[in-house]
C-alpha cells in the first residue's frame, strides 16, 4: 500500500493534472483517501468534490475522461501529480531536480530520477 499524508492537510491532498504528451497542466483538484484508492484501482482520475461532498470521476458526466498514464507523488507525500491522456479534447530538498521523483504503477512506487546532491551532505543532518 502506498501511504500518503492525508492527516497533515485535513484529509484532502492537492492533485495536479498534467497532459501526458504535451506536459500542459490541465487542472488542479483534490483527493481524499477514497479518491486516491479509486484512481489506483481503476486508472481513471478520481477526485473529491468539495462542493458536492462526494467522489467525482473526471468525465463521468461529460465523457471527457482522464486516463491515468503515470502517477507521481511529491517528496513530502502530500501532493499528487497525475499525467493523463485527456479523452475529448534541483529544487527538491531531498536532492532531486523535481519533487515529483516517485512514480506509482501497479501498486508500487519507483524513484525515477537520479539525485543531484546528497541532502545529508548539503543540510548536514
Amino acid at each position: 500500500m502506498i501511504d500518503l499524508d492525508f492527516k497533515k492537510t485535513g484529509g484532502l491532498l492537492p492533485a495536479i493534472v498534467q497532459d501526458y504528451k504535451s506536459g500542459d497542466v490541465l487542472m488542479l483538484a483534490y483527493m481524499n483517501a477514497a479518491a486516491w484508492e479509486n484512481t489506483l484501482k481503476t486508472g481513471k482520475a478520481t477526485f473529491y468534490s468539495r462542493s458536492r461532498d462526494s467522489l467525482w470521476v473526471k468525465g463521468e458526466t461529460s465523457g471527457h475522461t482522464q486516463q491515468v498514464r503515470e502517477i507521481r507523488i511529491d517528496c513530502d507525500r502530500d501532493t499528487v501529480l497525475l499525467k493523463v491522456d485527456q479523452i475529448g479534447g534541483a529544487a527538491c530538498h531531498k536532492g532531486y531536480k523535481s519533487c515529483f521523483f516517485t512514480t506509482v504503477e501497479n501498486g508500487s512506487e519507483t524513484v525515477t530520477e537520479e539525485k543531484i546532491f546528497d541532502p545529508d551532505e548539503v543540510y548536514k543532518k
